[in-house]
């Protein structure tokens, strides 16, 4: 645990201990909300033929058929919930910080010497789903639906990736990073310009994968409504999108699923909340 010494009474002897979690959840700053226009997108892969390996071919086929999806004006998060304010938001309601959080930021603290500043903009990270669906709703907002989530990422005209076509850097998204003892390597929520979606979102391919609100549907896209998608009705996983810190290239793709059981808390998955239009 971090010490830090007081300096309000520099001519005594005492030291304050603060609590690093305490110094995080002070530090908390909420993201600006974008608004998403009302109309349709095109949301999934088409089922052509392409080289092997490419970046055009789906990553599986949960992603298909590709679908023209119409979607109501909504709002969403510019940057994925912040670590501070996922810690601030547990103080306030009085919820147990997670023995794998209270274990992150000890070792960050005193092996890695981080600051409070640095981590307060880090991605909040082994959050359930649960967890996060509440922090949304405590704000007055909810998890984005995964189409919600996929047209904020693409665009309109079906983007490859949020920045476009060209194949992931590091300069466009924190992505394929490895640590022996599973030590987040990421980068802060409101950095990323260069690599941001059509819409400005920060983030929407790499850094921490996101919960949205749906249940996983294997086949669901065969049978999703055009308009206003909300996903499966129940389910054992619920999705995840956008690839994480430590994801490859393809799972940076803007129509590439995956999905976690909802009491999952992992060091790659993260979220940011959505509204509906007013």
């Amino acid at each position: 645990m971090a010490t830090l010494m007081s300096t309000a009474f520099p001519h005594t002897a005492t030291t304050a201990t603060i609590d690093p979690v305490e110094a995080i959840a002070t530090l908390a700053n909420s993201a600006p909300m974008l608004t998403v226009a009302e109309g349709p997108f095109i949301m999934g892969t088409a089922r052509t033929n392409h080289e092997p390996f490419s970046f055009d071919l789906q990553y599986d086929d949960t992603e298909q058929p590709q679908r023209r999806v119409w979607l109501h004006q909504y709002e969403i998060d510019r940057d994925e919930v912040s670590l501070g304010a996922y810690l601030l938001w547990l103080r306030q309601h009085q919820r147990p910080l997670p023995e794998e959080v209270r274990k992150l930021i000890d070792h960050v603290t005193t092996i890695h010497a981080m600051q409070p500043e640095t981590l307060a903009r880090w991605p909040a990270l082994y959050v359930t789903w649960s967890e996060a669906s509440d922090f949304c709703r405590a704000q007055g907002k909810r998890l984005p639906t995964e189409a919600e989530w996929e047209k904020a990422a693409r665009g309109d005209s079906g983007n490859l990736f949020p920045w476009g076509q060209k194949p992931p850097t590091t300069a466009l998204a924190m992505f394929g990073q490895y640590h022996a003892h599973e030590i987040p390597i990421v980068a802060p929520i409101d950095s990323g310009e260069e690599g941001r979606s059509p819409y400005g979102l920060h983030h929407m391919a790499g850094n921490a994968a996101e919960w949205v609100e749906d249940w996983f549907g294997i086949d669901y896209y065969a049978t999703m409504p055009d308009r206003n998608p909300h996903g499966p009705a129940n389910g054992r996983y619920k999705v995840v999108r956008g690839g994480s810190w430590k994801s490859a290239p393809a799972l940076l793709r803007t129509a590439t699923r995956s999905g976690a059981s909802p009491d999952r808390r992992a060091a790659t998955i993260g979220f940011r909340c959505a509204r509906s239009a007013r």
